[in-house]
């Protein structure tokens, strides 16, 4: 198979014209994304379809999408920083219209919690939203404050050149989230997962406190 790309903690390769295949090299079990993706898609959501796959539990089968991802298509100057920001929030917006999947709780809703520019793939469709992995279901408060974490992340990184653009994409983004931000509890909660995430290096680490910080000065 031909390796279209690899990230943190993922690759992903051409199964054929219309499919891929992303294998997580860490063992992470698929099933549940697999889930949650057939869930939100069945609902309307963008997300792209997902094949039943008889390989590893580590590999999740989906349909392979046309177009460069939000952030590339940034870098690039086809769309600007503001018009991220507020595609991420509607897309944000939109999700925590679909109810719970499993949880019991009314207010519970699917959540994402790793929705940034990297996992938007622009397609002729419109924008799809790809790495499920992090999902879970609880407040979309929580949700919008991840968002809003991990693009100020970027923008208070001094050494990045990419930070007035972050700052920029997340101006727009808490004034297309509006009422539904939570500048509380949520924003504390999502900087403690944010700092247990394996993913994320100890350098990022060390900048969320001062991404939690300016997303209040923000509001």
């Amino acid at each position: 198979m031909e390796l279209l790309g690899s990230g943190r903690s993922a690759d992903v390769y051409a199964i054929d014209e219309g499919r891929v295949l992303r294998r997580y090299r860490s063992g992470i079990d698929t099933r549940r994304e697999i889930a949650v993706m057939a869930y939100v898609g069945a609902r309307g959501y963008p997300v792209p379809e997902v094949y039943p796959g008889d390989g590893p539990v580590t590999d999740l089968v989906m349909a392979r999408l046309s177009g460069p991802t939000m952030f590339r298509a940034m870098i690039e100057g086809t769309i600007t920083a503001e018009e991220a920001g507020h595609t991420l929030a509607r897309l944000l917006l939109r999700l925590h219209r679909i109810p719970a999947r499993v949880s019991a709780d009314p207010g519970d809703r699917v959540l994402h919690l790793d929705l940034h520019p990297e996992n938007v793939m622009l397609t002729p469709r419109g924008p799809m939203v790809i790495d499920w992995c992090n999902a879970r279901e609880g407040p979309p408060g929580l949700d919008c404050a991840m968002s809003a974490l991990i693009l100020a992340q970027v923008a208070v990184d001094g050494e990045s050149a990419l930070a007035p653009a972050a700052r920029a994409g997340l101006v727009a983004l808490l004034d297309g989230l509006g009422a539904a931000m939570d500048f509380t509890g949520a924003l504390d909660r999502a900087g403690a997962l944010r700092a247990a995430d394996r993913g994320v290096n100890e350098r990022e680490k060390g900048l969320i406190d001062q991404a939690v910080a300016l997303v209040r000065e923000l509001r």
